[in-house]
């Protein structure tokens, strides 16, 4: 049995002019399918810290971000043509201040907004596309979220 790698990513969200709950979504960099900010963990810097700043590197997103994991959710990485490593992801929720306009990975991948059921049906991975579904509903009732509302207003 492999090892299971651990990866963190950020969902970075937001609500649209209508009160509606939008998350941002990216394009992968070798298949261009569309999934969450996220990578390894960084020596030295809290898991967290590590997610913010994937979202400022892959989707240019800056903001406030949770210090508490929303889910997680499995996938197997493919590191070359032979090597599939399985992956848990922890996924931290980050309420998104600002866009930048220019940014690390801007030319390697695209970012966009969807409706957490949207951006649900645009995954691979069951369990990210539970854990989106699970926030089309009343997502400012969850606490983790409910607090970082708190921070960032």
């Amino acid at each position: 049995m492999p090892k299971v790698a651990e990866q963190i990513a950020a969902l970075p969200m937001r609500w649209d002019e209508n009160g509606e709950l939008q998350v941002l979504m990216v394009t992968s960099r070798d298949t261009g399918r569309w999934v969450m900010p996220k990578g390894w963990e960084m020596d030295g810097k809290k898991p967290w810290a590590a997610a913010e700043i994937e979202a400022l590197e892959e989707a240019g997103a800056k903001g406030y971000i949770s210090h508490e994991v929303i889910g997680t959710y499995t996938y197997r990485k493919k590191l070359d043509k032979k090597h599939i490593v399985p992956c848990e992801v922890r996924v931290y929720p980050m309420i998104v201040e600002k866009l930048k306009r220019t940014w690390k990975e801007r030319h390697e991948r695209t970012r966009r907004w969807f409706s957490p059921k949207s951006a649900a049906k645009r995954v691979k991975e069951p369990e990210l596309a539970d854990l989106l579904m699970s926030l089309s509903k009343k997502p400012k009732k969850e606490p983790i979220i409910r607090e970082l509302l708190k921070k960032a207003s």
